[in-house]
């Protein structure tokens, strides 16, 4: 079994996530006592947003490449960021280490892919949405991505910011999300990514009748398929 390596804290919440969905599946596909060998480097999520919000995006690098380093040297075999946002330095990040990044946006549009799925919406914070960074990404794999109009980013960013980041599900939250995704069908999305860790926390696949690509869920998966090779 290959040790996954993980840079997390972007939230703790999906880094949670991220632990307890790798385990699982190890578990689940070698039984018994076992779990996945794996070396978390966790940075302050109050920190990285800070640099964020000022546009700082070498000092964001700066500190995911120092996470990543101590990752590399801690025995990973392989990268993953637990975030979608903060995969704007990925290459930066990759370049930093000799270890392969396993980057989300190429596993997303792999699923989609496999599911026939040629023009897909992707939700997550406001500045994912926003830039091209990682729709620009999935596109490159030959499919057409959706983003919500800007008058909608607002709202997202607060569900995803002001309470799934601090573990809070709120009803009223996932029924303005799932109409959303509704609109976004009638745009012409065939599916709908759930671009930040943190919304397969508020929507589920039983509440679209689209296909719903949770990014946690396809990293992890990726991630296993890597390890366990």
């Amino acid at each position: 079994m290959q040790t996954i390596g993980l840079v997390g804290g972007m939230s703790w919440e999906s880094s949670a996530a991220y632990y307890e969905a790798l385990n699982r599946g190890v578990e689940e596909s070698l039984g018994g006592l076992h779990s996945a060998r794996s070396v978390l480097a966790s940075v302050d999520f109050a920190e990285v947003t800070a640099l964020q919000e000022a546009e700082d995006w070498d000092g964001v690098a700066e500190v995911l490449r120092a996470a990543a380093i101590s990752v590399e040297r801690a025995g990973a075999d392989f990268l993953m960021l637990c975030t979608t946002t903060f995969h704007r330095v990925a290459e930066q990040v990759s370049d930093a280490v000799d270890i392969p990044l396993l980057h989300l946006g190429d596993v997303v549009a792999q699923a989609c892919k496999a599911q026939d799925v040629e023009t897909v919406a992707l939700l997550g914070t406001k500045f994912a949405m926003s830039r091209t960074f990682f729709t620009d990404r999935i596109a490159s794999h030959g499919l057409e991505v959706l983003v919500p109009e800007p008058e909608r980013h607002d709202e997202m960013n607060r569900i995803i910011y002001d309470e799934l980041v601090h573990g809070k599900v709120i009803d009223a939250s996932r029924k303005n999300v799932v109409a959303l995704i509704d609109e976004l069908w009638d745009a012409g999305a065939g599916g709908v990514i759930l671009g930040c860790s943190e919304l397969e926390l508020l929507v589920r696949q039983a509440d679209s009748d689209l296909p719903v690509f949770g990014c946690t869920s396809l990293h992890v998966a990726a991630a296993l398929d890597r390890a366990l090779a």
